[in-house]
């Protein structure tokens, strides 16, 4: 709720608005009051521009000073309706706080009526339903773009979600599960386990892994020795825990040397993928995840 003013700033609140408001009456009274010395409304003021353009003394027209006098009179009834002297609440009681309730409860209540036929359909149904998919991308573009960018193609360190690569898997159940939850990856740092020509090597199998060099068949062997726990033994990942695959030529921090040395030999800490669920909703949630599957499929 507003925070309250004191009971002395509230009333010198209230007495401000008033005397401003009686202040305009006043000067719309003072300003029609005709004086003795004032010019007959056929005569001129006196004033003269460009030799033979006078200035006569005609009366503010009524239809001016009623509308002044309206807006006077709606202030006044404003503020007794609503919030706006001192402290006082006006005789609807209305709030900022209690006005932005409601219309999130009338819009929650629009939503709930309104995609109650998707509640039974399964995603990838609903990822073949246009009008469910552009609800989809519409919760994406409001919770989304900042990472993943606009067209879902991701950024270095955010995910491509337009294309069928998957940390997590991208089985509906596993994309619902990662929006909902959240996702925690690291990648541990091996330059003190494999020093610096160790992660070379390794970099070196990584990019080229039939090469059949020394040096790739060092970094294979230190691959296979250090890499497959979570890698798998073949590099093609393992969704279970989040890591990725190596042999698919898609790099989340970048393929070239220096990127994936850097990946290596220091790790990735920021891996981190936060919960949805209870910023978006559970019927949100599966359209979204609707929409994100349609992409890869």
């Amino acid at each position: 709720m507003s925070e309250q003013l004191s009971t002395g700033w509230s009333w010198f609140v209230i007495l401000i608005t008033l005397l401003n408001i009686v202040a305009c009456l006043w000067l719309i009274a003072w300003a029609s009051i005709r004086r003795d010395d004032e010019p007959a409304e056929t005569e001129t003021t006196g004033h003269v521009w460009d030799n033979d353009l006078a200035e006569y003394n005609q009366p503010m027209p009524f239809w001016w000073l009623g509308l002044f006098v309206v807006t006077i009179v709606f202030s006044l009834m404003y503020l007794v309706a609503y919030p706006g002297l001192g402290n006082f609440d006006g005789l609807f009681n209305w709030t900022q706080e209690r006005q932005h309730e409601t219309q999130i409860n009338q819009a929650e209540h629009r939503f709930e009526r309104k995609f109650a036929e998707y509640h039974e359909m399964d995603i990838p149904a609903l990822a073949q339903e246009p009008d469910a998919v552009d609800i989809g991308r519409k919760v994406y573009q409001t919770w989304c773009t900042g990472c993943h960018g606009s067209d879902a193609r991701g950024a270095k360190g955010y995910p491509n979600l337009a294309d069928n690569d998957w940390l997590w898997g991208g089985e509906p159940e596993q994309i619902l599960a990662s929006i909902s939850n959240g996702r925690a990856g690291m990648m541990p740092p091996w330059q003190a386990v494999l020093g610096d020509k160790g992660v070379a090597a390794v970099v070196d199998f990584m990019q080229d892994p039939h090469a059949g060099t020394a040096a790739v068949e060092q970094g294979k062997a230190l691959f296979e020795q250090n890499c497959t726990a979570c890698h798998g033994a073949d590099g093609t990942g393992n969704t279970m825990l989040g890591a990725p695959n190596l042999m698919d030529d898609i790099w989340l921090y970048g393929g070239d040397e220096a990127s994936l040395t850097s990946s290596i030999a220091n790790g990735r800490q920021q891996g981190r993928m936060p919960a949805h669920r209870d910023l978006i909703g559970a019927d949100k949630l599966r359209l979204l995840t609707a929409y994100i599957y349609s992409l890869s499929h």
